[in-house]
């Protein structure tokens, strides 16, 4: 029963099955299915991923636009499959796109744990580092598809990311020597670790008290009740996350690069942060 409040339109039953068919992926989020579209499985879980897929874009378009190293549009490209896969998972519930979802978030990180470490090494250690990365990545996939249990790939991807932070981290603090510059990166990365987490937060809060978050969608009514469906504020929320991220990641490879008197560290509307060629900015 809803709460009555304006225009709001009540939730019809949540459908077994829709133009999908049934189920098949490993996990059935907390969005209650078919109850917006019988063309869509999980509506705002599927919509939400439009903040994931726009900001890989403009990612990508950064960092062809400013010059950056093709490591940078490899990882965008990534995050931006990522939120593809994600969608099509959400929209349709079906295994493969489960795997579309998950298995790039793994490939994705990939890409900057090989720079990092590569940092500073010779060219044939770097190729020995990122064949040992390669290896990891398909030894996970053949270990997470054999047991089929999220989890694995959960931990795996949590720590893969700690490793990246902390490596990056110390990275930062031995070469970079402008203070202003160091502000604006650490900055740049708590944002990004801060409303990842905060995702990672609401993500939690969703599976483990999804009953509730279903009687208070339903207590409020449509569309009420969808700024309460705590997993579409996760794919928002790590997709902000991870472009903060991939900015930083930019300009502290330019500092180890020797290339970053060349650059320029920008807001846009205050918030949004990119790393912009000095000569694009005086076009």
């Amino acid at each position: 029963m809803s709460f009555g409040l304006p225009f709001s339109i009540p939730y019809p039953l949540e459908a077994q099955t829709g133009y999908w068919d049934k189920v098949t992926s490993t996990i059935d989020w907390c969005e209650e299915n078919y109850v917006v579209s019988p063309y869509v499985a999980e509506a705002m879980n599927t919509l939400s991923n439009s903040v994931f897929i726009l900001l890989a874009v403009f990612a990508v378009y950064s960092s062809v636009k400013n010059k950056h190293e093709i490591r940078f549009a490899i990882i965008s490209l990534g995050f931006m499959l990522v939120g593809v896969g994600s969608w099509l998972f959400h929209m349709t519930l079906k295994y493969e796109f489960q795997l579309l979802d998950e298995l790039p978030m793994i490939y994705a990180t990939c890409v900057p744990m090989w720079s990092i470490f590569s940092e500073g090494r010779d060219s044939t250690t770097s190729v020995v580092i990122l064949l040992t990365v390669i290896f990891s990545a398909n030894l996970l996939t053949a270990i997470y598809m054999y047991f089929k249990d999220p989890t694995i790939h959960q931990v795996a991807y949590a720590i893969m990311n700690v490793i990246i932070v902390l490596k990056s981290y110390l990275l930062t603090e031995e070469n970079v020597h402008d203070e202003r510059a160091k502000k604006n990166l650490f900055r740049t990365m708590g944002l990004g670790i801060a409303i990842f987490l905060s995702g990672y937060f609401l993500w939690n809060m969703d599976v483990h008290f999804c009953d509730s978050w279903i009687d208070l969608r339903r207590f409020l009514g449509m569309p009420y009740g969808f700024f309460f469906e705590l997993h579409s504020w996760w794919h928002i929320l790590t997709g902000t996350g991870v472009y903060f991220y991939v900015v930083y990641l930019e300009y502290l490879r330019l500092f180890l690069i020797g290339k970053q008197d060349q650059y320029e560290f920008i807001n846009h509307f205050g918030f949004l942060p990119e790393i912009v060629l000095k000569k694009e900015k005086q076009s």
